[in-house]
Formats: structure tokens, sequence, C-alpha cells
């Protein structure tokens, strides 16, 4: 198993960088390598990506899901497995830090491989970087989900 751990600061307040992320539709604009979520039920979201050629599907469970401060998940079912959580951190009213952790499983050769060179940090820390342009650039959320979980 591996891990990854990144964090960046958003200048938005932290309900809107929360109700952003809770739009998983929306994370193909700002993830790479993911072609398409489908949000199939409050709690369960179904994945399809593409890296290096790579495509993969899964479904993953949200395990916890706080207003304003988290949103856990797992992965249920499919060809990829990983678990992690997002935090919300209020630095002052227009600033946000979101600070992800991951742990997955490098599946064959390349995966490991790529694990080891930094692939799956460097991707990480690219997608909050692009999350932060993406927020940031619209001033508001495209829509949010408050319910707990």
């Amino acid at each position: 198993m591996s891990q990854v751990e990144e964090s960046i600061e958003v200048a938005v307040p932290v309900h809107t960088a929360y109700n952003q992320w809770t739009q998983f539709e929306t994370f193909p604009e700002f993830m790479s390598g993911v072609e398409r979520i489908e949000q199939r039920t409050d709690t369960l979201t179904h994945w399809v990506t593409k890296v290096d050629g790579v495509r993969r599907e899964f479904d993953a469970e949200i395990t916890e899901q706080l207003p304003d401060e988290r949103v856990a998940w797992t992965t249920v079912a499919g060809d990829a497995r990983q678990a992690g959580v997002v935090t919300f951190h209020r630095l002052d009213d227009d600033h946000t830090k979101v600070m992800l952790q991951m742990d997955f499983h490098p599946d064959g050769v390349a995966e490991t491989v790529g694990d080891k060179l930094g692939f799956v940090k460097r991707q990480t820390k690219g997608d909050l970087e692009r999350f932060k342009r993406f927020i940031e650039e619209r001033g508001q959320e495209s829509g949010g989900w408050r319910g707990v979980v």
C-alpha cells in the first residue's frame, strides 16, 4: 500500500471549497485522468479513469461526510483499490486549506514503478492546483450537497 498527502490553499470561503468538492461529476474538469464520474446515490459514485492508456472503472463509497469539514471514501468494487479523505480548514473568511490524504494499492509493475517515481504524488499535486484555479476563477461553487454521512 502507498500513501500520498498533499494540500493547497484556495482563496474562497470554506463552504465554497467544500460545496464544490461534493460535486463529483465536475472532477473531470480539474482531475487529470478522470474521464467521468456518475453520482449513483448520495454515497455511491462510479468512476471511469484513463491514465497512460490504462482505462479503469470502479465504484467508491462515501464513508464519512461532514459539511465544511471532510469527505472520506473507499473503493468498493472494480479495478482500483484506494481510500482517502479530503479535509477543509478555514484559514479566514476568504481562504481555505484543502488537504488530501489517500492510501492506494498500485496494480502491476508499471503502477508500482510509477508510484516509486512519484507519479501519483505529482498527479495529486497537479489536481489540487487545477482545483484551486477552477474554484478561484469561478468564485462560487457549481452546487453543493450538505448532507451528513
